[in-house]
């Protein structure tokens, strides 16, 4: 297939490295998960996403943890979609159930606890990552050559400063590093040099349409994340905005998001119906 993998891990981070890593070829990437029910049969698509509203770029949220396959599958008829000219572009707004998953990098070493939770080979690339309840995971499907020429770079950026300038609007510092795609909170109470892992990164690109996105840790276990080496990256540790002291509702997260999102995407009007209640709808779980 046409397709492009970019996000955290990025390989051995060879190439340019003063602002992003080479991003020529297939970089690691290191966000995808969840599991749960999956899609029944007779699910929409629109009761699978939830309600959307309607500009430009639709933003939905899905109201329930959600099986990453039918997460995937769903983006999946989405892309090509949006690749022919017959869908809009979408944010999605899901959270997943416990699960680990390992991209086309992953090392046998790096799953600590194997029986733990699920374990899905994705065909990403990266590493192990995990997914659960309490993580906001915001996947994007725009389209990257009309929106920024096809600039990666600056779109993997502009994601990046969705992160930052949502938690800035919660009063947490996040950071970017060389050679480390996600953004980053230092620790000095831990150490001089301790910096903790708040937002991982990883998108893919088909025929110039991105898809998957971030993961903002909100008030997940972080414990659960014990069982892997997440994205390989041992020397550095994983955080939350409840652990920094933020102890809001994933609503008013997304509340924010969605701000961040009008401001640096730019196209987003608000009489475009971006604004709005948290939408409902969709699959429930069994049991």
């Amino acid at each position: 297939r046409n397709s492009k993998l970019l996000s955290d891990g990025w390989g051995d981070s060879k190439g340019v490295c003063a602002e992003r890593p080479n991003l020529k070829g297939d970089a690691a990437d290191c966000i995808a998960g969840g599991t749960s029910q999956a899609q029944k049969p007779g699910t929409t698509d629109r009761q699978l996403v939830g309600r959307m509203k309607t500009p430009e770029i639709d933003w939905a949220t899905a109201p329930e943890p959600l099986d990453y396959t039918a997460a995937v599958a769903f983006m999946e008829r989405r892309v090509a979609a949006i690749a022919a000219g017959s869908a809009r572009e979408l944010i999605w707004l899901v959270e997943h159930p416990p699960v680990y998953t390992a991209g086309t990098s992953a090392r046998p070493e790096d799953l600590i606890d194997p029986d733990r939770f699920p374990v899905y080979r994705t065909g990403r690339g990266g590493q192990y990552t995990y997914h659960g309840p309490g993580q906001r995971v915001v996947y994007v499907m725009v389209d990257v050559r009309r929106r920024f020429a096809g600039d990666v770079r600056r779109f993997v950026g502009v994601l990046e400063n969705i992160v930052i300038e949502t938690l800035a609007g919660f009063g947490i510092h996040g950071e970017v590093r060389c050679g480390r795609v996600g953004v980053w909170v230092a620790r000095p109470e831990l150490g001089p040099h301790r910096e903790d892992k708040i937002a991982a990164l990883g998108i893919r690109i088909r025929r110039g349409i991105s898809f998957h996105g971030l993961a903002l840790n909100v008030d997940p276990d972080l414990s659960h994340f014990d069982g892997i080496v997440p994205c390989g990256i041992s020397e550095h540790g994983v955080t939350s905005l409840h652990e920094r002291g933020q102890r809001l509702a994933m609503c008013e997260l997304d509340a924010a998001l969605e701000d961040v999102c009008v401001r640096e995407l730019g196209e987003l009007r608000e009489g475009g119906g971006l604004r709005g209640d948290v939408v409902s709808g969709g699959p429930r779980r069994s049991g």
